[in-house]
């Protein structure tokens, strides 16, 4: 029989996955995995569900419902003073995995450049090589993850066709600063490049303020910027997700979106689009929530004697293990929590190429997206565990 597609057989089972059934075989609290454990806003989920029962649960149209793209037009212009065209510069996707995979379709071909930074989100390189296209890897350097701009200029060259950008940062919890949205702007520019910007924590900020790199001189009609309802409203298991692009991008993405997807769940797109249109206090409380959480985590993890990375954004927050790790690299000893500690984390080491420079061994990604009540009992068992 002849074999499979080669690169995907190959792909080992993920640190995620392995994690997860770690946790489950061993009764864990599970902060490894960045999805909270509560339900999102009720009045969202009544909208999805009467909209079940409006009669309008055929195909939705393939860029997504006009209500929605009006919402996502209308959100870019009151955040980001970004005035979009609903009709023409927005997609709407069955999640921002896929919008991902449907803007590198819509640039990339065989044997193009693309710039990403390290430590990154997992399913950027498989998709990026199952394009043929070629990853040039920087890596930003804990603690303050800032970007090196050497090694950053050096990266872009000839053949760059876009960067991957994705800010607030998952797993490092870092948000960009403009100084360094400004050096990406000049070589994207430069470069004659796009820029893929993965914002689905744009909401997700404590003490800083989201930029998008879209927002820059000369980025309007070179971005596409992605956004999540999962992450946003808390409802992660929807997958809906938007693509903001100028209207020449916009329509190769949704070509890309048509072929693996076509449409997204219609009445998911109702509740969504009224979901964006929620007034400021809904998102100016969701960051407060997740900051509080943040920073019991991060108290807690330092009453242990962890160091914790500075953490602006995201559900995610990053600690050195050192510590405690007692010769054990960062694989090690998040099997050993699971085991002995009956808590589920993420090495850090799983977010670098596997084929690029050794990463980093000492840092573990805790998520903080859950219950008060479960991160204090996290964190006893880690206290009895450690001592």
């Amino acid at each position: 029989m002849k074999t499979p597609n080669q690169y995907l057989a190959s792909l080992p089972t993920t640190i995620f996955t392995i994690m997860s059934q770690l946790a489950m075989k061993h009764g864990a609290i599970n902060l490894g995995q960045g999805f909270p454990d509560t339900e999102g806003p009720q009045d969202i989920i009544q909208v999805a569900e009467e909209a079940l029962r409006d009669g309008r649960n055929q195909y939705a149209p393939l860029t997504g419902l006009p209500e929605l793209r009006e919402a996502v037009a209308a959100s870019n212009r009151r955040f980001y003073g970004l005035e979009v065209d609903p009709a023409t510069e927005v997609v709407v996707t069955s999640g921002a995995t896929e919008a991902l995979a449907a803007c590198l379709m819509a640039v990339v071909e065989p044997g193009d450049e693309v710039v990403v930074i390290e430590p990154l989100y997992d399913t950027y390189l498989p998709a990026l090589k199952l394009l043929g296209a070629v990853p040039r890897c920087v890596r930003l350097a804990p603690p303050h993850w800032s970007v090196p701009e050497a090694e950053l200029r050096a990266a872009f060259g000839p053949k760059t066709k876009a960067i991957m950008l994705n800010s607030p940062m998952n797993p490092s919890g870092k948000v960009f600063v403009r100084e360094e949205l400004e050096l990406i702007a000049e070589l994207v520019r430069e470069h004659d490049a796009y820029a893929i910007c993965d914002e689905v924590y744009e909401h997700l900020t404590f003490h800083v303020k989201h930029l998008p790199l879209m927002t820059l001189p000369g980025m309007r009609e070179r971005c596409m910027r992605i956004g999540s309802a999962g992450k946003s409203f808390s409802l992660t298991g929807w997958k809906v997700g938007y693509v903001t692009a100028p209207a020449a991008l916009a329509s190769v993405v949704a070509k890309a979106h048509q072929v693996m997807v076509f449409a997204t769940a219609p009445n998911l797109q109702r509740a969504v689009a009224y979901g964006l249109n929620k007034d400021d206090s809904y998102y100016q409380g969701l960051s407060t929530q997740m900051k509080t959480q943040r920073d019991l985590l991060r108290d807690g993890l330092h009453r242990l004697g962890f160091e914790t990375l500075p953490a602006d954004g995201s559900y995610f927050i990053v600690a050195d293990i050192s510590r405690h790790a007692a010769g054990r690299n960062d694989v090690e000893f998040a099997r050993w929590l699971v085991e002995h500690a009956g808590v589920a984390t993420i090495p850090v080491s799983a977010f670098y190429d596997p084929q690029g420079d050794a990463a980093p061994q000492n840092l573990i990604r805790f998520a903080f997206c859950k219950k008060p009540e479960i991160m204090q009992e996290a964190l006893k068992r880690l206290e009895k565990a450690l001592s």
